[in-house]
């Protein structure tokens, strides 16, 4: 098959926009967009776009925004484009008549090496858990979340110090190149799916759910590598956070120095000059930024000088 499908694309945040730009850029043929509803937002709860709404809007292409997924009208809208194909980047769980609704059916873009990392996070998991490389999958979509057959994968190293937001900004454009990859391919019909079952091997399957306040929450009595590791991979969204002083503080960047401690892990210290840390069982967290309770994330200079220990 050399003609370029009919795509329908799906997705909502900015990670979205990268792919759906990417497929215009390269002549896809486009003919709608499915984007999560309008919500109100900031302090005067003005309705605001999606990403990936505002970009479709700027380039002249038909917008669907269902509040219900299992709509008749969404699915008979959707119809009524005729997609031979769609494309899913960054969005809801889409109930079977709809992913299935394409002659050749609904292809994912996710942020990890499927099987490992299935799940809402995988950005920030992967980092959180120490790994040295993640990746982006293009996938086809099936029943269970993130199990469907492997089109194709792009490595990607995580350095000592990267945050999620980094990871993030670098997966987005990979994640783009790698979903015209597929399509290129599966126009020209020389890719061949892999189930993920083949690729299984006795390894830990490592999963990555929705990150809750629970999970953001530091705990001490962890090594200093695992906490260096545990905030950046929550930074610069939602944020690691502890207590200093009785109030919530939020970390997002730090050093790790391994070294003899005689504190309480999780005590606060400071000159009121130079620098901050957190005490560790192992080492100290030197802290380069930090974001007090009530207060912007600030640069740990600046929130030194108005710093006053109670």
């Amino acid at each position: 098959m050399d003609k370029k499908p009919r795509i329908v694309f799906m997705g909502t945040p900015a990670f979205a926009v990268a792919s759906l730009k990417a497929l215009l850029a390269t002549n896809m043929n486009v003919v709608g967009v499915v984007t999560a509803p309008d919500k109100p937002s900031g302090r005067g709860l003005q309705l605001q776009q999606s990403a990936v709404k505002q970009f479709a809007i700027a380039h002249n292409l038909p917008v669907l925004q269902p509040e219900k997924l299992k709509s008749t009208e969404f699915f008979e809208a959707l119809s009524a484009w005729n997609p031979e194909l769609q494309i899913v980047v960054a969005f809801r769980m889409l109930p079977e008549k709809i992913w299935s609704l394409p002659p050749m059916g609904t292809l994912n873009v996710h942020g990890s090496l499927l099987p490992q990392y299935r799940g809402a996070a995988p950005i920030n998991w992967a980092i959180m858990n120490g790994e040295k490389e993640t990746g982006v999958t293009t996938f086809q979509l099936q029943h269970a979340i993130d199990t469907g057959d492997i089109l194709l994968q792009d490595h990607i190293p995580i350095t000592s110090n990267m945050t999620a937001g980094e990871l993030h900004d670098i997966m987005m454009e990979t994640g783009a190149q790698l979903l015209i990859k597929t399509l290129n391919g599966l126009i020209k019909g020389t890719i061949q799916s892999i189930p993920q079952k083949e690729i299984l091997d006795n390894s830990e399957i490592k999963h990555a759910p929705k990150i809750f306040t629970k999970d953001c929450e530091i705990n001490w009595q962890f090594s200093g590598n695992i906490i260096h590791n545990h905030i950046r991979g929550l930074a610069p969204f939602p944020g690691a956070i502890t207590k200093v002083d009785g109030k919530i503080v939020k970390l997002y960047s730090t050093n790790f120095i391994h070294e003899d401690v005689k504190e309480i892990p999780g005590t606060f210290m400071t000159d009121g000059k130079t620098f901050a840390k957190f005490a560790c069982k192992d080492g100290y967290l030197l802290l380069n930024d930090i974001q007090w309770e009530g207060k912007k994330r600030m640069a740990i200079n600046d929130f030194l000088r108005g710093y006053r220990k109670p």
